[in-house]
């Protein structure tokens, strides 16, 4: 099976009331154990590349990486670009056999963000050129840092409902990401935002706006929303850190509850990137300090993978609801 655009999958998945998992990819590890988790989910899949990746790993190497485990699982893997800054980024992305693209032109004034998108789509959808490329926009700004993107909090803006109808029908994208306060990275609230759970001390986040992505739905009926920064924060990866010489302090994310139920609704694809990143880091940082003698990058990376493989079927059954789908 090749690799696949999002198109079916996300037409799938909003009639299902299911979310497909885009997982951020940047080395074999993380390819391997998303897809391992997903080929034992029976799930549809979403790897997706950001500027920092493409820098860290190369864009060639990481394309190869998921065409293997496309070879090995057998499954539809769409191979997305995450955040792309300009039309010339997911050019060369769809050039170079991606399948789906993201422009992100949300920190430019509305007209802009339209005709960029608009420009990115008519290249993308061109099949003179290549196959189908579906082609993800975005309305509002999300606050936090993930990689090249970095807004200060307070700096963010929720998305318009009474924007996204001509949006989406003057730049003819795919899908849309929304801003309704979910965050980019492991610290995605400020303590003065959140409330303490009095019990566990944990930061409690404030609640998503549902009431801006039902009204988005109204506005778009079965149009596939999109929600970006979207992790946890699984405070088990993040407590394994701590012990183990890590110092993440007040690092909370989305609650899974709400992710689920913003699933249920327009939502078929949600973003999750730190929470492999601290799945990974828990299982590096464990075997380190428990076995400082050992020097094998196979001896603390092969737990670590489980880590993220066990983390990514979590949240294909109980976040995302997308196991059994193909």
């Amino acid at each position: 099976m090749p690799l696949v655009n999002s198109k079916e999958l996300f037409e799938k998945a909003y009639k299902g009331g299911y979310a497909i998992g885009a997982f951020n990819c940047n080395n074999m590890e993380i390819v391997q154990a998303i897809t391992e988790a997903a080929k034992e989910c029976n799930s549809p899949v979403i790897l997706q590349v950001s500027a920092g990746a493409r820098k860290y790993a190369k864009q060639g190497y990481l394309k190869h990486l998921v065409e293997a485990a496309v070879e090995d699982t057998g499954l539809p893997i769409v191979l997305h670009l995450d955040h792309g800054a300009d039309f010339e980024i997911c050019k060369e992305c769809i050039d170079g056999g991606f399948t789906s693209v993201m422009i992100d032109c949300s920190s430019k004034p509305f007209e802009e963000n339209i005709a960029i998108t608009r420009k990115v789509v008519e290249y993308a959808h061109d099949t003179s050129k290549h196959p189908y490329v579906t082609v993800e926009a975005e309305l509002g700004t999300l606050a936090g840092i993930e990689d090249d993107v970095k807004v200060e909090h307070g700096a963010e803006s929720y998305t318009r409902p009474e924007d996204v109808e001509e949006f989406v029908k003057r730049t003819g994208c795919d899908s849309l990401a929304i801003a309704i306060g979910t965050s980019h990275g492991a610290y995605k609230f400020k303590p003065e935002q959140c409330t303490r759970d009095p019990k566990t001390g944990v930061l409690l986040p404030p609640p998503l706006r549902f009431d801006i992505l039902e009204e988005v739905s109204k506005r778009l009926p079965g149009f596939p929303i999109v929600l970006h920064g979207s992790s946890s924060v699984n405070q088990e990866y993040v407590k394994i850190i701590n012990e183990n010489g890590g110092k993440l302090v007040d690092a909370v994310g989305v609650p899974e509850d709400q992710l689920r139920k913003a699933a249920k609704l327009a939502v078929c694809k949600i973003n999750i990137d730190s929470d492999l990143r601290l799945a990974l880091t828990a299982g590096i940082r464990e075997v380190m300090n428990q076995h400082p003698e050992k020097f094998d990058p196979r001896e603390y990376l092969k737990p670590a993978r489980e880590y993220v493989k066990q983390l990514v079927k979590h949240k294909i059954v109980d976040v995302l609801g997308s196991n059994d789908k193909i």
